[in-house]
């Protein structure tokens, strides 16, 4: 068997986990019952010892296609042959309406007969543990996890089952509108069994469907590039944890910025800055819910926070902060990228960015969503107050560099949202104010001027001193800190034109000159980076380009309109898949140009 490419998947996931479906029908990659739980598949990243869940018709000259049914997280994969037609419909009933967790597959020929194999090969406690097998009865197989997490699955078949190697198999063949379902839960004790199969497996997809639609419907998005942003809002909602309210980073663990490189991390978790981010995007399209639930999770971490003084830059979905890293020396990693790990080690860096994104957040949610209480906002001035204290140290930074602190523009930047966002939260609702925050702030602000604008380079660079610009400063415009017009800005986003971008994808820094991040590796373009740059020459007034940048990057994204983190030299995606920060990216960008095109249309109107 060999590895598929990343963007040859597709996700569906139920607002606890998220299963990756190959375009060939096999799901190859599953955590579960949680996002951070263990893998029981996890092809993607060992073929043979990894697990999988495979559907495939036996057909001749076969095409694949996969496709959303529009506005919702149901994926069909259709197989095309000059023989028959069939289809598979996954999705996973989401938490909001039902309590189970489920991964639902439907097979249907549409033309022909067909005949199809499935297998379903749990691999338990990723990889590591044996299971034993129960056979129910022909349609009712269970598997029991024989590792320390005890997990137990119940797959129920409409067709008849047969263990091989403790696998489940079967083979059956589908006339056209046949269908055939299968159903894999986690079991804990009170799962009710007397429901007739078909009818409720037909039920809870139609319920899916409209659920997903009616979620979409809310968004206040009417823009130019609809269906783009609205998959992308589709993806950071199945990012979100229903039961938490907590935000992760992508679903996947150790895909590879490199192919056999060793920058392979692990994503399930929330990181304060992307989950802030992922808050921004959902505030800007009227999705207020999805923000309160996030900040009613972040109101609870900064209650917890006493003895640690100050906030961590990661949790667990759960708030946990001890996300302990280790290998899984037993994984050959995709395309044989080793190490693959599982944890983050990152939890206990000092990432200073954090306070900003943060801030940000919360004096958005508090203008457009809820005004915030006062309890959360006295735990947010003692963060802001340790802040005063701290700002200067230096931090390992956004791209969270593994060789040595460095004081970075980007931190010293948000350290400088931190602290205004915060004034103006003060001054919007009229809270009492620390004299001190308004010193420092301003301290913060000349201290970017002066010390970290090169004269010579005509830019504000990575750190003092440094070589060279980092794409992280594109920030600085939208983030308000500067005019999108300022000659300064305009002269270092012609800076990290010359050093950073190639056509329209853009580097995170150039590794040669940059501050060294204990790699050696090349790697490919960061896709988030490249949506801020957009944004950017869209408030300069450069909409043509903006727009045409905008729009060739939009045909990097995978066949259904999803993006891992990375482009690689020819366009493959690479590193975690698919990326919140990418995805809300695409959101801010498109929202920006949109209006920035609108304003001048009308203009002209009135003209």
């Amino acid at each position: 068997m060999s590895y598929q490419p990343i963007e040859n998947y597709g996700i569906i996931g139920d607002l606890n986990t998220v299963a990756l479906v190959g375009l060939n029908g096999s799901i190859d990659f599953m955590c579960f019952p949680n996002f951070d739980s263990p893998s029981i598949f996890a092809a993607l990243l060992d073929a043979e010892k990894g697990g999988n869940f495979a559907i495939k018709p036996e057909l001749d000259k076969m095409k694949t296609k996969q496709l959303y049914l529009p506005d919702t997280n149901v994926l069909l994969t259709r197989f095309l042959s000059p023989d028959g037609v069939g289809e598979i419909t996954d999705f996973m009933p989401v938490e909001e309406l039902f309590t189970g967790k489920e991964l639902i597959r439907r097979v249907t020929t549409v033309r022909g007969e067909v005949h199809y194999k499935m297998q379903c090969c749990p691999r338990f406690n990723y990889g590591r543990s044996t299971h034993t097998v129960e056979v129910k009865s022909e349609y009712e197989v269970i598997f029991i996890s024989n590792g320390p997490d005890k997990t137990t699955l119940r797959l129920l078949s409409s067709v008849p089952l047969q263990i091989h190697n403790s696998d489940a198999v079967a083979e059956f063949s589908l006339t056209p509108n046949q269908t055939a379902d299968f159903l894999l839960e986690h079991i804990d004790i009170c799962h009710m069994t007397d429901r007739d199969f078909k009818t409720s497996i037909t039920e809870s997809l139609f319920k899916t469907v409209n659920y997903w639609k009616d979620w979409i419907a809310q968004s206040t998005y009417k823009g130019r590039w609809m269906d783009m942003v609205n998959r992308s809002a589709l993806v950071l909602k199945l990012l979100t944890s229903y039961r938490f309210g907590s935000i992760i980073a992508a679903p996947t663990f150790s895909l590879p910025e490199t192919i056999s490189g060793t920058r392979n991390w692990d994503y399930r978790y929330t990181w304060i800055r992307d989950a802030s981010f992922t808050v921004y995007a959902f505030i800007r399209l009227g999705y207020t819910k999805e923000a309160g639930a996030f900040m009613n999770w972040i109101e609870k971490q900064c209650q917890d926070i006493k003895g640690h003084n100050r906030l961590g830059i990661m949790y667990a979905i759960d708030g946990n902060r001890q996300l302990e890293e280790s290998i899984l020396d037993h994984f050959e990693g995709y395309r044989k990228s080793a190490p693959v790990r599982i944890g983050n080690n990152a939890y206990s860096q000092l990432q200073l960015d954090i306070y900003g994104e943060l801030m940000d957040s919360v004096y958005l949610y508090n203008k457009y969503g809820d005004p915030i209480s006062y309890d959360f906002w006295k735990n947010l001035e003692e963060q802001i107050n340790w802040l005063c204290q701290n700002w200067n140290q230096p931090d390992e930074g956004i791209w969270e560099v593994r060789g040595g602190q460095k004081n970075f523009l980007h931190s010293r930047l948000l350290c400088w949202v931190a602290l205004d966002r915060a004034i103006k939260i003060a001054e919007m609702r009229s809270f009492p104010l620390n004299d001190t925050w308004r010193k420092v702030r301003d301290q913060i602000f000349n201290t970017i001027f002066t010390d970290f604008w090169d004269a010579e380079k005509a830019a504000f660079m990575q750190y003092p001193g440094s070589a060279t610009v980092d794409a992280s400063a594109l920030l600085m415009p939208l983030l308000r800190f500067i005019s999108p017009k300022d000659p300064r800005w305009l002269s270092t986003l012609r800076r990290i034109e010359e050093e950073l971008v190639s056509d329209s994808l853009v580097y995170r820094y150039n590794p040669k000159l940059a501050a060294d991040d204990g790699f050696i590796s090349h790697e490919g373009t960061f896709s988030m980076c490249t949506f801020w740059y957009v944004e950017c020459l869209s408030r300069a007034g450069e909409l043509e380009k903006a727009r045409f940048y905008f729009e060739k990057m939009l045909g990097y994204a995978n066949h259904l309109g999803l993006y891992a983190e990375q482009l690689g030299f020819q366009g493959e995606h690479l590193g975690n898949f698919p990326q919140a920060f990418t995805h809300l990216g695409l959101i801010s960008a498109a929202h920006n140009l949109d209006k920035q095109l609108n304003d001048i249309r009308n203009k002209d109107v009135h003209h």
